[in-house]
């Protein structure tokens, strides 16, 4: 597409919307992802450098943390987030989960066989997460992509059970964002205890609720960054959440359109917009 618009002449435009990255969140209430050395090694079978040079132009940048680049309170965490089969592999050995004839692993006569849908508003989301379950199975791991109806999605997405992993992604100029998506009382993406989900029998965690709390009330600016920071590192070191790309707003203009402007989260202003002679 990008191609298409710059060879007939016209502007491409990448705007940041400097929030929490496009991700696979997990919902460790599901016995499946419950044990952080299986939510490790699937971070580590995740190849995002393969899947942002195969489906995306340099607009998308690979993601190295929880939030945007551009995003206020942004720490980068890519050491933390190397594609590594052989630890991948090691670590599902670890957690006692061994591969069967067909090269998925299974323990106690359970396979480990996940599901997941896709997110119509995310780019080329169906891709992606085919790609991911190619990268997955690899190691051992079945991911079913699945489509579905608007009214299914939206309930097996409140199931842990059903769905122990959902795409995340939201765009907002303040370290709040991290609380929006993940807080029990807001997004809840991880489904806790408490929060959106009366499907959910056991998880809560409390330390990374008090890290997201504490952003939203602290008043010191270096403090909210601080704790924004520590928010991103517990969620990796936890592996509850795995980034793949930073999603901004792309949008192509004619070359005749001047004085475009975005504001924080991508969207376009026009305010000052005008055109020249052509």
């Amino acid at each position: 597409m990008k191609s298409r618009a710059t060879d007939q002449g016209f502007k491409v435009y990448a705007a940041p919307t400097r929030g929490v990255n496009d991700s696979l969140s997990f919902r460790p209430d599901n016995s499946l992802v419950a044990d952080l050395r299986v939510r490790q090694a699937l971070l580590h079978a995740t190849n995002a450098k393969q899947v942002v040079e195969t489906l995306f132009s340099a607009n998308y940048p690979q993601a190295t943390s929880v939030l945007a680049s551009s995003a206020a309170g942004y720490v980068n965490l890519s050491d933390k987030l190397t594609f590594d089969q052989a630890k991948a592999r090691q670590l599902l050995d670890d957690a006692g989960w061994k591969p069967d004839a067909d090269g998925i692993r299974s323990k106690d006569g359970q396979r480990l066989a996940l599901t997941v849908y896709e997110s119509l508003p995310q780019p080329q989301n169906k891709e992606v997460l085919q790609l991911i379950a190619q990268q997955w199975r690899q190691v051992g791991v079945a991911l079913t992509v699945k489509a579905g109806d608007a009214g299914s999605r939206t309930l097996d997405n409140l199931d842990p059970q059903k769905t122990p992993l959902t795409v995340s992604e939201v765009g907002r100029a303040d370290p709040d964002v991290v609380k929006s998506m993940f807080f029990p009382n807001n997004r809840d993406a991880l489904l806790q205890k408490g929060g959106s989900s009366d499907k959910v029998q056991h998880f809560r965690d409390d330390k990374l609720n008090d890290l997201l709390t504490g952003i939203s009330a602290a008043v010191e600016p270096q403090q909210r960054l601080q704790l924004t920071g520590d928010a991103q590192r517990y969620l990796i070191d936890n592996a509850y959440v795995i980034p793949i790309f930073e999603e901004p707003q792309v949008f192509a203009g004619a070359p005749w359109v001047k004085g475009v402007s975005f504001e924080a989260v991508g969207r376009p202003s026009f305010y000052g917009a005008w055109l020249d002679k052509h």
